[in-house]
């Protein structure tokens, strides 16, 4: 992570701008100002000066940290004792939008910015890559096994100490349970919620607390990745829907295995939705459940495909009805954003579910 005195060599080396605009350093005050220790620059265009400002360095551009930021700076730019400029090493186009609203100018160190001066110009410039990604021990808490923690605030959106969510989260994962997998650690526990504090998903200030729920799932879903699926199977069983699924529990209950209905195969929970009579099931060893089941194996009209996967994100937070597993809503959201259209419109129903068990700031 880049300190405050680097940034503002960058600044004093005329390598911060964003064209037309060119900043150039005046002074630096000998007042200590929040970050950037009262640095004053002047913004030139086409050879005249159009504007000065007071320079706030921010070496992390979290939205926490660019909530401070705001919150302080906007009280002292509408008293007019102060023209701020945010520096930042990096903004990305949201964030950048989350400023245009405030309309306080601020510039990173990769060519994204936006700078307003009144009734003179506005420059916004966005689309240049991150040139200092974090160096975070986890990158990406929407992602992989990380995504445990928050998946799990959407169940259960207030906990009082983190190792609640700990143990929530390993009681929520069959992976666990059954002993194939280790569970989560408090450790990583802790640093996921650290980052979504930063990300300003959850409030930490009295216990947690989720507080955007519609925002949590959209990071989610963009940051989602299908299973790796190591094999697929295909039988036909001469039984109905409800008798497959009591003989898929009896048998996976038998071997100790976690066995859960896909995300498409428990659309109909949530939403309504056509779907083909084929039960798509989740089981880390279909060898060994297909050889206890009643089937005959077979691509021809089959009602029964056991999909083979370690992934302990799809078995998490299922749903039982009887003794028999179906994938959470959450998971039947996450799989029907990846399809077509009609699946991604049945999301919406299933979404609506999703954000009525856990509403905005949710108490």
């Amino acid at each position: 992570m880049l300190s405050e005195r680097e940034m503002m060599k960058r600044v004093s080396q005329g390598l911060v701008s964003l064209p037309p605009l060119v900043f150039r350093l005046e002074n630096l005050a000998s007042r200590r100002t929040r970050g950037g220790g009262g640095a004053l620059v002047s913004a030139w265009w086409q050879g005249r000066r159009v504007g000065r400002f007071t320079v706030e360095c921010l070496a992390s551009s979290t939205p926490k940290a660019l909530l401070a930021a705001r919150r302080e700076l906007e009280p002292r730019r509408a008293e007019g004792s102060c023209n701020p400029l945010l520096l930042v090493p990096y903004l990305s186009e949201e964030k950048l939008a989350e400023l245009e609203v405030a309309r306080l100018s601020a510039v990173d160190l990769c060519g994204n910015g936006a700078v307003y001066i009144d009734g003179v110009l506005t420059v916004y410039r966005t689309g240049r890559r991150n040139l200092f990604p974090a160096s975070a021990p986890i990158k990406n808490v929407y992602r992989r096994n990380s995504s445990l923690v928050p998946r799990v605030l959407l169940s259960c959106p207030r906990f009082a100490a983190v190792q609640e969510v700990w143990r929530e989260i390993n009681a929520r994962n069959p992976m666990v349970q059954c002993q194939s997998r280790t569970p989560m650690s408090l450790a990583t526990v802790s640093k996921v919620l650290k980052s979504l504090e930063e990300d300003l998903t959850v409030d930490r200030s009295e216990g947690i607390r989720l507080l955007q729920p519609a925002r949590l799932l959209d990071r989610l879903s963009a940051n989602y990745e299908p299973p790796a699926i190591r094999s697929r199977r295909a039988f036909k069983l001469d039984e109905s829907p409800e008798a497959i699924a009591a003989s898929l529990a009896r048998e996976a209950a038998a071997l100790a295995l976690p066995v859960q209905a896909t995300g498409l195969s428990s659309v109909n929970r949530f939403a309504v939705m056509q779907r083909s009579e084929l039960m798509s099931v989740y089981c880390p060893e279909p060898d060994a459940l297909a050889a206890r089941l009643n089937a005959r194996e077979t691509d021809r009209f089959p009602n029964l495909e056991l999909l083979e996967t370690e992934d302990e994100r799809v078995y998490f937070d299922g749903e039982e009805d009887g003794e028999f597993r179906w994938a959470s809503a959450l998971q039947v959201w996450l799989e029907l954003m990846t399809g077509d259209k009609r699946d991604r419109e049945t999301a919406d129903q299933v979404r609506e579910v999703l954000l009525g068990r856990t509403p905005e700031g949710a108490p």
